[in-house]
Protein backbone atom coordinates (compact mmCIF):
# COMPACT_ATOMS: atom_id res chain seq x y z
CA UNK A 1 0.00 0.00 0.00
CA UNK A 2 1.08 3.60 -0.74
CA UNK A 3 -0.01 6.60 0.50
CA UNK A 4 0.68 11.01 0.25
CA UNK A 5 4.66 11.31 0.13
CA UNK A 6 3.99 14.45 1.93
CA UNK A 7 2.09 12.64 4.94
CA UNK A 8 4.69 9.75 5.70
CA UNK A 9 7.56 12.13 4.90
CA UNK A 10 5.83 14.50 7.59
CA UNK A 11 4.85 11.83 10.61
CA UNK A 12 8.35 10.24 10.03
CA UNK A 13 10.29 13.60 10.62
CA UNK A 14 8.49 14.34 13.97
CA UNK A 15 8.90 10.98 15.35
CA UNK A 16 12.58 11.22 13.69
CA UNK A 17 12.57 14.85 16.02
CA UNK A 18 11.41 13.17 19.31
CA UNK A 19 8.42 14.69 18.89
CA UNK A 20 5.90 12.98 21.97
CA UNK A 21 2.09 14.28 20.69
CA UNK A 22 1.21 13.86 17.31
CA UNK A 23 -2.84 14.87 16.38
CA UNK A 24 -3.42 12.76 13.13
CA UNK A 25 -6.29 14.09 11.37
CA UNK A 26 -7.75 11.16 8.71
CA UNK A 27 -11.01 9.17 9.25
CA UNK A 28 -8.98 6.57 7.39
CA UNK A 29 -7.39 4.30 10.58
CA UNK A 30 -6.61 1.68 8.55
CA UNK A 31 -4.08 3.65 6.41
CA UNK A 32 -2.87 5.61 9.23
CA UNK A 33 -2.17 2.64 11.19
CA UNK A 34 0.09 0.77 8.25
CA UNK A 35 1.82 4.02 7.33
CA UNK A 36 2.46 3.94 10.73
CA UNK A 37 3.98 0.48 11.60
CA UNK A 38 6.27 0.94 7.89
CA UNK A 39 7.61 3.94 10.04
CA UNK A 40 7.77 2.33 13.06
CA UNK A 41 9.48 -1.17 11.53
CA UNK A 42 11.90 1.95 9.97
CA UNK A 43 12.42 3.69 13.66
CA UNK A 44 12.76 0.58 15.53
CA UNK A 45 9.28 0.79 17.54
CA UNK A 46 6.76 -0.99 17.64
CA UNK A 47 2.96 0.03 16.79
CA UNK A 48 0.61 -0.24 19.80
CA UNK A 49 -3.41 0.99 19.43
CA UNK A 50 -6.16 1.51 22.35
CA UNK A 51 -9.39 2.16 22.03
CA UNK A 52 -12.23 2.74 24.17
CA UNK A 53 -14.36 -0.83 22.43
CA UNK A 54 -10.67 -2.92 22.37
CA UNK A 55 -8.09 -1.66 24.79
CA UNK A 56 -4.78 -2.26 23.53
CA UNK A 57 -3.28 -3.79 20.40
CA UNK A 58 0.25 -4.78 20.13
CA UNK A 59 3.09 -7.19 18.94
CA UNK A 60 3.85 -9.42 22.14
CA UNK A 61 0.76 -8.79 24.38
CA UNK A 62 3.10 -6.96 26.98
CA UNK A 63 -0.23 -4.05 27.89
CA UNK A 64 -3.50 -5.54 29.40
CA UNK A 65 -5.93 -6.09 26.31
CA UNK A 66 -8.90 -5.21 28.84
CA UNK A 67 -7.54 -1.52 29.40
CA UNK A 68 -11.09 1.02 28.17
CA UNK A 69 -10.89 3.39 30.90
CA UNK A 70 -8.35 6.34 29.42
CA UNK A 71 -7.01 7.72 32.56
CA UNK A 72 -5.84 3.85 32.73
CA UNK A 73 -4.69 4.05 29.28
CA UNK A 74 -2.17 6.61 29.79
CA UNK A 75 -0.58 5.14 32.48
CA UNK A 76 -0.13 1.87 31.17
CA UNK A 77 1.37 3.59 28.36
CA UNK A 78 3.68 5.34 30.63
CA UNK A 79 5.12 2.43 32.47
CA UNK A 80 5.53 0.12 29.50
CA UNK A 81 9.32 -0.64 29.23
CA UNK A 82 10.31 -0.39 25.18
CA UNK A 83 10.37 1.77 22.29
CA UNK A 84 7.13 2.38 20.74
CA UNK A 85 4.32 4.09 18.88
CA UNK A 86 1.00 4.78 21.01
CA UNK A 87 -2.19 4.91 18.44
CA UNK A 88 -5.07 6.36 20.51
CA UNK A 89 -8.01 6.12 18.41
CA UNK A 90 -10.60 9.30 18.61
CA UNK A 91 -9.69 10.33 21.49
CA UNK A 92 -10.83 13.66 21.25
CA UNK A 93 -14.17 13.33 23.66
CA UNK A 94 -11.50 12.97 26.33
CA UNK A 95 -9.98 16.10 25.87
CA UNK A 96 -12.41 17.88 27.77
CA UNK A 97 -11.83 16.20 30.85
CA UNK A 98 -9.06 18.30 32.90
CA UNK A 99 -7.88 15.00 34.34
CA UNK A 100 -6.79 13.91 31.19
CA UNK A 101 -5.70 16.52 29.45
CA UNK A 102 -3.04 16.86 32.54
CA UNK A 103 -1.89 13.68 32.07
CA UNK A 104 -1.21 13.97 28.45
CA UNK A 105 1.20 17.12 29.20
CA UNK A 106 3.14 15.10 32.31
CA UNK A 107 3.83 12.42 29.45
CA UNK A 108 4.75 15.02 27.61
CA UNK A 109 6.94 16.10 29.89
CA UNK A 110 8.26 12.89 30.65
CA UNK A 111 8.69 11.68 27.04
CA UNK A 112 10.63 14.48 26.07
CA UNK A 113 13.25 14.19 28.61
CA UNK A 114 16.55 11.97 27.77
CA UNK A 115 15.29 8.46 28.86
CA UNK A 116 16.43 4.81 27.48
CA UNK A 117 12.98 4.68 25.53
CA UNK A 118 11.52 6.25 23.17
CA UNK A 119 7.96 6.63 22.87
CA UNK A 120 5.28 8.74 20.82
CA UNK A 121 1.83 9.17 21.18
CA UNK A 122 -0.16 9.68 18.13
CA UNK A 123 -3.95 11.07 18.49
CA UNK A 124 -6.11 9.64 15.63
CA UNK A 125 -9.20 11.04 14.63
CA UNK A 126 -11.33 11.84 11.78
CA UNK A 127 -11.60 15.76 13.01
CA UNK A 128 -9.75 18.10 14.76
CA UNK A 129 -10.90 18.87 18.55
CA UNK A 130 -8.13 20.17 21.09
CA UNK A 131 -7.45 22.05 23.89
CA UNK A 132 -5.94 25.31 24.44
CA UNK A 133 -3.42 23.85 27.07
CA UNK A 134 -1.90 21.19 24.62
CA UNK A 135 -1.79 22.38 21.49
CA UNK A 136 1.81 24.00 21.93
CA UNK A 137 2.57 20.68 23.13
CA UNK A 138 1.53 18.45 20.01
CA UNK A 139 2.00 18.85 16.15
CA UNK A 140 -0.84 18.23 13.71
CA UNK A 141 -1.19 16.19 10.84
CA UNK A 142 -3.86 16.24 7.94
CA UNK A 143 -3.02 13.01 6.29
CA UNK A 144 -3.57 12.59 2.83
CA UNK A 145 -6.51 11.43 0.51
CA UNK A 146 -5.10 8.29 -1.76
CA UNK A 147 -3.04 10.32 -4.46
CA UNK A 148 -3.00 8.97 -8.20
CA UNK A 149 -0.14 6.62 -7.63
CA UNK A 150 -1.67 4.72 -4.20
CA UNK A 151 -5.28 4.60 -6.45
CA UNK A 152 -3.83 2.85 -9.73
CA UNK A 153 -3.02 0.15 -6.98
CA UNK A 154 -6.20 0.06 -5.24
CA UNK A 155 -7.91 -0.03 -8.67
CA UNK A 156 -5.36 -3.09 -9.73
CA UNK A 157 -6.32 -4.97 -6.39
CA UNK A 158 -9.72 -4.87 -7.18
CA UNK A 159 -8.84 -6.02 -10.56
CA UNK A 160 -7.37 -9.13 -9.20
CA UNK A 161 -9.99 -10.07 -6.88
CA UNK A 162 -12.32 -10.46 -10.22
CA UNK A 163 -12.79 -13.82 -11.73
CA UNK A 164 -11.13 -14.41 -15.20
CA UNK A 165 -14.62 -15.53 -16.30
CA UNK A 166 -15.84 -11.87 -15.28
CA UNK A 167 -12.85 -9.98 -17.18
CA UNK A 168 -14.71 -10.12 -20.50
CA UNK A 169 -16.50 -5.96 -20.40
CA UNK A 170 -13.90 -4.60 -18.27
CA UNK A 171 -12.55 -2.09 -20.56
CA UNK A 172 -9.24 -0.75 -18.80
CA UNK A 173 -7.99 -4.33 -19.61
CA UNK A 174 -7.96 -3.12 -23.52
CA UNK A 175 -7.07 0.64 -23.27
CA UNK A 176 -4.35 1.58 -20.78
CA UNK A 177 -5.62 4.93 -20.93
CA UNK A 178 -8.70 4.00 -19.22
CA UNK A 179 -7.33 3.11 -16.00
CA UNK A 180 -5.95 6.49 -15.77
CA UNK A 181 -9.71 8.20 -16.35
CA UNK A 182 -11.07 5.86 -13.15
CA UNK A 183 -8.02 6.86 -11.46
CA UNK A 184 -8.42 10.57 -11.90
CA UNK A 185 -12.51 10.30 -11.17
CA UNK A 186 -11.89 8.59 -7.81
CA UNK A 187 -9.39 11.28 -6.75
CA UNK A 188 -11.15 12.74 -3.65
CA UNK A 189 -12.53 9.72 -1.88
CA UNK A 190 -10.54 7.92 0.48
CA UNK A 191 -9.20 4.18 0.04
CA UNK A 192 -12.58 2.38 1.38
CA UNK A 193 -14.99 4.41 -0.27
CA UNK A 194 -12.76 3.54 -3.90
CA UNK A 195 -12.57 0.29 -2.90
CA UNK A 196 -16.81 0.31 -2.15
CA UNK A 197 -17.56 2.63 -5.63
CA UNK A 198 -15.50 0.01 -7.83
CA UNK A 199 -17.14 -2.88 -6.37
CA UNK A 200 -20.49 -1.28 -6.93
CA UNK A 201 -19.50 -0.48 -10.03
CA UNK A 202 -18.73 -3.97 -11.04
CA UNK A 203 -21.75 -5.03 -9.64
CA UNK A 204 -24.21 -2.70 -11.82
CA UNK A 205 -22.27 -2.23 -15.15
CA UNK A 206 -19.59 -5.66 -14.54
CA UNK A 207 -17.12 -2.44 -15.67
CA UNK A 208 -15.03 -0.14 -14.00
CA UNK A 209 -18.06 3.01 -14.72
CA UNK A 210 -16.76 6.39 -14.66
CA UNK A 211 -20.32 7.79 -14.31
CA UNK A 212 -20.91 5.23 -11.31
CA UNK A 213 -17.56 6.86 -9.59
CA UNK A 214 -18.42 10.10 -10.20
CA UNK A 215 -21.99 9.78 -9.26
CA UNK A 216 -20.89 8.65 -5.79
CA UNK A 217 -17.80 11.03 -5.72
CA UNK A 218 -20.71 13.44 -5.65
CA UNK A 219 -23.03 12.31 -3.30
CA UNK A 220 -19.94 11.48 -0.13
CA UNK A 221 -19.00 15.25 -0.92
CA UNK A 222 -22.43 16.64 -0.69
CA UNK A 223 -22.82 14.37 2.63
CA UNK A 224 -20.05 16.83 4.47
CA UNK A 225 -23.18 19.48 4.21
CA UNK A 226 -19.87 21.97 3.23
CA UNK A 227 -18.46 21.44 -0.37
CA UNK A 228 -21.54 20.69 -3.19
CA UNK A 229 -20.52 18.39 -5.73
CA UNK A 230 -21.97 21.17 -8.32
CA UNK A 231 -23.46 19.68 -11.06
CA UNK A 232 -24.45 22.37 -14.03
CA UNK A 233 -25.77 22.11 -18.27
CA UNK A 234 -24.18 25.68 -18.37
CA UNK A 235 -22.58 26.32 -21.64
CA UNK A 236 -19.85 28.21 -22.89
CA UNK A 237 -22.18 29.79 -25.44
CA UNK A 238 -24.61 30.99 -22.69
CA UNK A 239 -22.50 33.77 -21.70
CA UNK A 240 -23.41 36.64 -23.45
CA UNK A 241 -20.84 39.86 -23.56
CA UNK A 242 -18.11 40.00 -21.13
CA UNK A 243 -15.47 39.43 -24.12
CA UNK A 244 -12.61 40.52 -21.92
CA UNK A 245 -13.58 38.02 -18.97
CA UNK A 246 -13.96 35.33 -22.03
CA UNK A 247 -10.86 35.45 -23.27
CA UNK A 248 -8.60 35.68 -20.33
CA UNK A 249 -10.34 32.35 -19.33
CA UNK A 250 -10.41 30.68 -22.79
CA UNK A 251 -6.29 31.81 -22.80
CA UNK A 252 -5.89 29.25 -19.55
CA UNK A 253 -8.05 26.10 -20.99
CA UNK A 254 -4.71 24.46 -20.79
CA UNK A 255 -3.07 26.04 -18.24
CA UNK A 256 -3.47 22.70 -15.72
CA UNK A 257 -1.59 20.84 -18.35
CA UNK A 258 2.15 19.45 -17.97
CA UNK A 259 2.78 21.36 -20.94
CA UNK A 260 2.04 24.48 -19.11
CA UNK A 261 4.68 23.63 -16.37
CA UNK A 262 6.80 22.42 -18.80
CA UNK A 263 6.67 26.22 -20.61
CA UNK A 264 7.20 27.43 -17.55
CA UNK A 265 3.55 28.92 -16.21
CA UNK A 266 3.10 29.10 -12.68
CA UNK A 267 -0.61 27.72 -11.71
CA UNK A 268 -3.42 30.10 -12.18
CA UNK A 269 -4.67 30.94 -8.60
CA UNK A 270 -8.29 32.20 -9.74
CA UNK A 271 -10.44 35.49 -10.10
CA UNK A 272 -12.51 37.48 -8.33
CA UNK A 273 -15.68 38.83 -10.40
CA UNK A 274 -17.43 42.06 -8.47
CA UNK A 275 -19.95 43.77 -9.76
CA UNK A 276 -24.11 43.59 -10.32
CA UNK A 277 -26.51 41.11 -9.56
CA UNK A 278 -27.50 39.01 -12.51
CA UNK A 279 -24.56 39.92 -14.44
CA UNK A 280 -23.74 36.57 -15.53
CA UNK A 281 -20.57 36.06 -12.45
CA UNK A 282 -22.25 32.80 -10.96
CA UNK A 283 -23.07 31.68 -14.79
CA UNK A 284 -19.69 32.69 -15.97
CA UNK A 285 -18.39 30.32 -12.90
CA UNK A 286 -20.57 27.48 -14.34
CA UNK A 287 -19.59 27.62 -17.95
CA UNK A 288 -15.86 27.65 -16.95
CA UNK A 289 -16.52 24.61 -15.56
CA UNK A 290 -17.52 23.16 -18.98
CA UNK A 291 -15.19 24.98 -20.85
CA UNK A 292 -12.02 23.27 -18.71
CA UNK A 293 -13.68 20.49 -18.27
CA UNK A 294 -12.94 20.25 -14.43
CA UNK A 295 -15.40 19.71 -11.92
CA UNK A 296 -16.98 22.39 -9.96
CA UNK A 297 -17.37 22.50 -6.44
CA UNK A 298 -19.16 25.27 -4.71
CA UNK A 299 -18.10 26.41 -1.18
CA UNK A 300 -21.09 27.53 1.28
CA UNK A 301 -19.11 30.07 3.36
CA UNK A 302 -21.86 30.53 5.74
CA UNK A 303 -21.94 26.77 6.76
CA UNK A 304 -18.34 26.60 7.20
CA UNK A 305 -19.23 28.18 10.75
CA UNK A 306 -20.54 26.52 13.61
CA UNK A 307 -21.75 27.02 17.12
CA UNK A 308 -18.88 24.56 18.26
CA UNK A 309 -15.56 25.95 19.06
CA UNK A 310 -12.45 24.88 16.41
CA UNK A 311 -15.42 23.17 14.05
CA UNK A 312 -15.06 26.23 11.95
CA UNK A 313 -11.51 26.30 11.22
CA UNK A 314 -11.74 22.58 10.61
CA UNK A 315 -15.21 22.15 8.18
CA UNK A 316 -12.77 25.07 6.10
CA UNK A 317 -9.46 22.87 6.68
CA UNK A 318 -11.59 19.91 5.26
CA UNK A 319 -13.32 21.34 2.55
CA UNK A 320 -10.06 22.84 1.42
CA UNK A 321 -8.88 19.22 1.82
CA UNK A 322 -10.70 17.95 -0.02
CA UNK A 323 -10.78 20.64 -3.12
CA UNK A 324 -7.30 20.00 -3.35
CA UNK A 325 -7.39 15.99 -3.12
CA UNK A 326 -9.88 16.34 -6.44
CA UNK A 327 -7.58 18.98 -8.43
CA UNK A 328 -7.15 20.00 -10.97
CA UNK A 329 -10.99 21.24 -10.05
CA UNK A 330 -12.50 24.53 -9.60
CA UNK A 331 -13.61 26.21 -6.07
CA UNK A 332 -16.57 28.63 -6.12
CA UNK A 333 -17.25 30.77 -3.66
CA UNK A 334 -20.40 32.53 -4.37
CA UNK A 335 -21.37 36.06 -2.95
CA UNK A 336 -17.96 35.64 -0.63
CA UNK A 337 -18.50 39.41 1.04
CA UNK A 338 -21.94 37.62 3.12
CA UNK A 339 -19.51 35.19 4.62
CA UNK A 340 -16.12 37.24 5.35
CA UNK A 341 -18.41 40.37 5.83
CA UNK A 342 -17.81 40.11 9.83
CA UNK A 343 -14.26 39.36 9.72
CA UNK A 344 -12.96 42.48 11.27
CA UNK A 345 -15.40 42.76 14.01
CA UNK A 346 -15.18 39.12 14.83
CA UNK A 347 -13.46 39.77 17.91
CA UNK A 348 -16.78 41.19 19.29
CA UNK A 349 -19.32 39.33 17.55
CA UNK A 350 -17.93 35.40 17.65
CA UNK A 351 -14.68 35.27 19.67
CA UNK A 352 -12.82 35.66 16.69
CA UNK A 353 -13.91 32.83 13.98
CA UNK A 354 -14.85 34.04 11.34
CA UNK A 355 -11.08 36.65 11.33
CA UNK A 356 -9.29 33.33 12.01
CA UNK A 357 -11.06 31.36 8.89
CA UNK A 358 -10.65 34.36 7.03
CA UNK A 359 -6.99 34.58 7.82
CA UNK A 360 -6.42 31.02 7.02
CA UNK A 361 -8.60 31.57 3.31
CA UNK A 362 -6.13 34.32 2.45
CA UNK A 363 -3.04 32.83 3.57
CA UNK A 364 -3.72 29.43 1.32
CA UNK A 365 -4.98 31.41 -1.18
CA UNK A 366 -1.98 32.97 -1.03
CA UNK A 367 0.69 30.44 -0.71
CA UNK A 368 -1.26 27.77 -2.56
CA UNK A 369 0.63 25.04 -4.84
CA UNK A 370 -2.38 22.90 -5.57
CA UNK A 371 -4.24 22.86 -9.02
CA UNK A 372 -7.63 24.26 -7.57
CA UNK A 373 -8.61 27.49 -9.24
CA UNK A 374 -10.97 29.52 -6.79
CA UNK A 375 -13.75 31.69 -8.56
CA UNK A 376 -15.33 34.47 -5.83
CA UNK A 377 -17.83 36.27 -6.71
CA UNK A 378 -19.22 39.60 -4.93
CA UNK A 379 -22.52 42.23 -5.16
CA UNK A 380 -21.50 44.68 -3.15
CA UNK A 381 -17.72 45.64 -2.87
CA UNK A 382 -18.14 47.57 0.26
CA UNK A 383 -18.49 44.35 2.52
CA UNK A 384 -15.18 42.98 1.44
CA UNK A 385 -12.21 42.99 3.73
CA UNK A 386 -9.57 45.02 2.28
CA UNK A 387 -7.03 42.11 2.60
CA UNK A 388 -9.15 40.10 0.02
CA UNK A 389 -8.34 42.50 -2.86
CA UNK A 390 -4.69 42.92 -2.17
CA UNK A 391 -2.39 41.68 -5.14
CA UNK A 392 -1.51 38.19 -5.24
CA UNK A 393 -4.53 37.08 -4.00
CA UNK A 394 -6.45 36.64 -7.15
CA UNK A 395 -4.92 36.53 -10.77
CA UNK A 396 -7.26 39.23 -11.39
CA UNK A 397 -10.10 41.30 -10.73
CA UNK A 398 -13.19 41.63 -12.88
CA UNK A 399 -15.90 44.14 -12.60
CA UNK A 400 -18.96 42.88 -14.22
CA UNK A 401 -21.42 46.04 -15.30
CA UNK A 402 -24.08 45.96 -16.76
CA UNK A 403 -24.70 44.96 -20.50
CA UNK A 404 -24.35 47.27 -23.11
CA UNK A 405 -26.55 47.26 -25.98
CA UNK A 406 -24.92 44.69 -28.32
CA UNK A 407 -24.74 42.96 -24.84
CA UNK A 408 -28.23 42.68 -24.43
CA UNK A 409 -28.91 41.48 -28.58
CA UNK A 410 -26.62 38.95 -27.60
CA UNK A 411 -28.27 38.18 -24.36
CA UNK A 412 -31.84 37.79 -26.43
CA UNK A 413 -30.60 35.68 -28.74
CA UNK A 414 -28.69 33.30 -26.04
CA UNK A 415 -32.49 33.32 -24.13
CA UNK A 416 -34.32 32.42 -27.58
CA UNK A 417 -31.97 29.69 -28.12
CA UNK A 418 -32.21 28.19 -24.17
CA UNK A 419 -36.01 28.06 -25.75
CA UNK A 420 -35.30 26.02 -28.66
CA UNK A 421 -33.32 23.57 -26.25
CA UNK A 422 -35.96 22.67 -24.15
CA UNK A 423 -39.31 23.02 -26.30
CA UNK A 424 -40.67 21.89 -29.45
CA UNK A 425 -41.02 25.30 -30.50
CA UNK A 426 -38.42 26.50 -32.60
CA UNK A 427 -37.88 30.11 -32.73
CA UNK A 428 -35.70 32.13 -35.12
CA UNK A 429 -34.14 35.09 -33.30
CA UNK A 430 -33.45 36.80 -35.87
CA UNK A 431 -37.55 37.01 -36.73
CA UNK A 432 -37.96 39.47 -33.72
CA UNK A 433 -36.90 43.08 -33.87
CA UNK A 434 -34.11 42.58 -31.94
CA UNK A 435 -33.05 46.65 -32.24
CA UNK A 436 -36.77 47.45 -30.89
CA UNK A 437 -35.93 44.68 -27.35
CA UNK A 438 -32.22 46.29 -26.81
CA UNK A 439 -34.43 49.78 -26.59
CA UNK A 440 -36.91 48.56 -24.58
CA UNK A 441 -34.36 46.73 -21.90
CA UNK A 442 -31.93 49.46 -21.49
CA UNK A 443 -30.80 49.04 -17.83
CA UNK A 444 -31.15 45.52 -17.92
CA UNK A 445 -29.69 43.16 -16.60
CA UNK A 446 -28.72 39.52 -18.04
CA UNK A 447 -30.99 37.75 -15.38
CA UNK A 448 -33.84 40.74 -16.12
CA UNK A 449 -33.57 40.05 -19.96
CA UNK A 450 -34.33 36.42 -19.71
CA UNK A 451 -36.91 36.78 -16.85
CA UNK A 452 -38.83 39.73 -19.31
CA UNK A 453 -38.80 36.95 -22.14
CA UNK A 454 -39.92 34.16 -19.60
CA UNK A 455 -43.23 36.53 -18.59
CA UNK A 456 -43.43 37.00 -22.19
CA UNK A 457 -43.89 33.47 -22.90
CA UNK A 458 -46.28 32.96 -20.15
CA UNK A 459 -48.22 36.07 -21.68
CA UNK A 460 -48.14 34.05 -25.36
CA UNK A 461 -49.13 30.28 -23.75
CA UNK A 462 -52.04 32.27 -21.77
CA UNK A 463 -53.33 33.45 -25.02
CA UNK A 464 -52.37 30.29 -27.33
CA UNK A 465 -49.90 32.24 -29.08
CA UNK A 466 -46.93 32.55 -30.20
CA UNK A 467 -43.91 34.82 -28.83
CA UNK A 468 -43.65 38.03 -30.58
CA UNK A 469 -41.79 41.42 -30.11
CA UNK A 470 -44.53 43.20 -28.80
CA UNK A 471 -45.20 41.01 -26.32
CA UNK A 472 -41.41 41.07 -25.40
CA UNK A 473 -41.29 44.68 -25.64
CA UNK A 474 -44.77 44.60 -23.54
CA UNK A 475 -43.01 42.69 -20.86
CA UNK A 476 -39.60 44.46 -20.11
CA UNK A 477 -41.70 47.63 -19.86
CA UNK A 478 -43.46 46.41 -17.12
CA UNK A 479 -40.45 45.78 -15.39
CA UNK A 480 -38.74 47.92 -13.27
CA UNK A 481 -35.10 46.93 -13.44
CA UNK A 482 -32.56 46.89 -10.77
CA UNK A 483 -30.19 49.67 -12.35
CA UNK A 484 -33.33 52.12 -11.11
CA UNK A 485 -34.19 50.77 -7.71
CA UNK A 486 -30.21 50.96 -6.85
CA UNK A 487 -28.78 53.84 -9.25
CA UNK A 488 -26.95 55.17 -6.68
CA UNK A 489 -25.40 51.76 -5.38
CA UNK A 490 -24.39 50.79 -8.66
CA UNK A 491 -22.26 54.42 -9.62
CA UNK A 492 -20.76 53.91 -6.32
CA UNK A 493 -19.85 50.41 -7.32
CA UNK A 494 -18.78 51.89 -10.88
CA UNK A 495 -16.61 54.40 -9.28
CA UNK A 496 -14.88 52.32 -7.15
CA UNK A 497 -14.10 49.79 -10.24
CA UNK A 498 -12.92 52.61 -12.60
CA UNK A 499 -9.52 51.93 -10.66
CA UNK A 500 -9.05 48.81 -8.95
CA UNK A 501 -10.62 46.30 -11.45
CA UNK A 502 -10.15 45.21 -14.81
CA UNK A 503 -13.58 45.44 -16.60
CA UNK A 504 -15.31 42.03 -17.74
CA UNK A 505 -16.49 43.67 -21.44
CA UNK A 506 -14.69 45.33 -23.66
CA UNK A 507 -14.18 48.82 -23.83
CA UNK A 508 -16.48 49.80 -26.38
CA UNK A 509 -18.93 48.04 -25.45
CA UNK A 510 -19.15 49.73 -21.85
CA UNK A 511 -22.52 49.33 -20.21
CA UNK A 512 -23.94 52.24 -19.00
CA UNK A 513 -27.10 53.17 -18.43
CA UNK A 514 -28.80 56.43 -20.86
CA UNK A 515 -30.94 58.15 -19.38
CA UNK A 516 -33.43 59.51 -22.70
CA UNK A 517 -35.96 62.30 -21.64
CA UNK A 518 -34.90 62.26 -18.25
CA UNK A 519 -36.33 58.54 -17.98
CA UNK A 520 -37.13 55.42 -18.64
CA UNK A 521 -38.68 54.69 -21.89
CA UNK A 522 -42.11 54.06 -22.24
CA UNK A 523 -43.79 52.22 -24.86
CA UNK A 524 -46.01 53.90 -27.46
Amino acid sequence: MRTGVRSIQEIEDLIRAAYPLVYVVSPEEDRVEFTLREIGQRRGRKLVVWSVTEGFEEEGNTLPKDVRDPVRALENIDRLEDHAIFVLRDFHPYLTDPTIVRRLRDLCRSFSKTSKFKKHIILLSAIFKAPLEIEKDMAVVDFDLPMADEIHGIVQDVLDGVPMKSRANIKLLKDPEQKQRVVEAALGLTANEIRAVLAKSLVRRHDFDIETILGEKKHIIRKSGILEFFETDAQWSDVGGLEVLKDWLKKRVLAFSPSARAFGLPIPKGIMMIGIPGCGKSLTAKAVSGLWQMPLLRLDVGKVFSSLVGSSEENFRRAIKTAEAVAPSILWLDEIEKGFSGARSSGDSDAGTTARVFASFITWLQEKQSQVFVIATANDVSMLPPELLRKGRFDEIFFVDLPSAKERGDIFKIQVAKLNRRSDHQRDPEAFDVEAIISRTQGFSGAEIEQAVISALYDAFDVKEDLTTERLARSASEMIPLSYTMKEKIDQMREWASSRARTASRPDDGAQVQEEDGGRIEMA
